[in-house]
């Protein structure tokens, strides 16, 4: 369905372009009142990379930057631990207090029951941020070494004046080169209030579209990030999200028909803990598909949980499986991956995989 370059002529499988923040977890507690934190690497584009490689074997690495102080290689350090390729990463000189380049950080609780997860980012004028176009050789990237597939998105093209700009080099030399690239539309009102808003992130995300093969994003994404309004085709459908969504995703594809597939991930949140959690899929050849649907999944932390259904996905397109095999890989990891804490994935492709084919939660002794 979608042709990759053989894997024997890449040195990597995927390569992500985003930032990698340190994400500090108060763990069961909340952030206003703790007295520790747990130290995580994470981000919306790097954790695809990293689920590709640690939990289903791939060869990835990150374009991303870090200012050169220990924070910074505490990053690097979990970025290894992950088997992420960190030879793309570029260092950023520290003037000791953070005035000019400094290291994201990620406040995230989880939230429990009727309290919601929140989010604190602190990530202005990071070192990624700087990363500006003529930067990074990306012919050499992709021509010479060879990449099979580049992923990044909406919150990366956020960042600053330069990052939209970067994604669309990046994207374009990808496409020159035969590299399939994947684009997570991940809009965070934060990121671009202060930018020009939803206006501004339309503008930025419909520009970069035109060099995407397969889009992924959900309800919020698509509206606010590119402009689609969903259009309910009957009025008994309007109590059906299913079809809302699905009509959404038609709509994409009318308006974008270069893409070879569109991705969706549907939440219905009852409560922090207690979410339906299903996705949907379009490709020219196979028109809208679902997943199994999980009713009342129980959720440990929901953070990552999209990156894990977009890694499921783009692991069935590379390995050459069928769309409707891809979309239950990567509800199925989605799922797993918001039953441990952290940004990043802790399943197994063997768990993954027999959760896709309709497994359950048995004992195995």
């Amino acid at each position: 369905m979608i042709e990759t370059r053989p894997a024997a002529d890449c040195e990597l499988d995927i390569v992500a372009l985003g930032e990698v923040m340190l994400r500090l977890d108060p763990g069961e507690g909340r952030i206003r009142t703790a007295r520790r934190f747990e130290a995580w690497e994470g981000g919306g584009e790097y954790n695809v990379a990293r689920a590709l490689r640690k939990v289903f074997g791939l060869r990835a690495g990150v374009v991303t930057a870090l200012a050169d102080n220990e924070i910074g290689h505490l990053v690097e350090n979990l970025i290894m631990q992950g088997g992420v390729d960190t030879s793309l990463l570029r260092w950023e000189r520290d003037d000791g207090i953070g005035r000019s380049v400094r290291n994201g950080l990620n406040f995230t609780e989880r939230g429990f029951g009727v309290r919601g997860a929140v989010g604190v980012s602190d990530r202005a004028n990071t070192a990624i941020a700087h990363l500006a176009p003529g930067t990074v050789d990306w012919d050499d990237l992709f021509g010479r070494r060879g990449v099979r597939w580049l992923h990044t998105g909406g919150i990366y093209a956020a960042l600053s004046e330069h990052a939209a700009a970067v994604a669309e080099e990046a994207m374009a030399a990808a496409q020159r080169h035969g590299t399939v690239v994947s684009f997570d539309l991940n809009y965070r009102p934060s990121l671009w209030a202060g930018i020009g808003g939803s206006e501004r992130a339309r503008d930025v995300n419909t520009r970069l579209a035109s060099h995407v093969d397969v889009m992924i994003g959900n309800e919020e994404d698509f509206t606010a990030a590119l402009g689609f309004e969903v259009e309910h085709v009957d009025e008994h459908l309007r109590t059906l999200p299913m079809a809302s969504f699905a009509a959404m995703v038609a709509t994409v594809a009318e308006k974008m028909p270069w893409l070879s597939v569109v991705a969706t991930t549907l939440r219905t949140v009852h409560s922090a803990s207690d979410n339906d959690w299903q996705a949907i899929a379009w490709s020219p050849d196979t028109g809208v598909l679902s997943s199994a649907a999980r009713d009342h999944l129980a959720v440990l932390d929901r953070v990552g949980g999209g990156d894990g259904f977009a890694s499921g996905l783009v692991y069935g397109l590379l390995e050459g499986e069928g769309l409707q095999s891809s979309l239950e890989l990567g509800a199925a990891h989605g799922a797993l991956a918001m039953t441990t804490p952290g940004d990043t994935s802790m399943a197994t492709r063997d768990e993954v995989r027999a959760l896709a084919r309709g497994g359950g939660a048995r004992v195995r002794r």
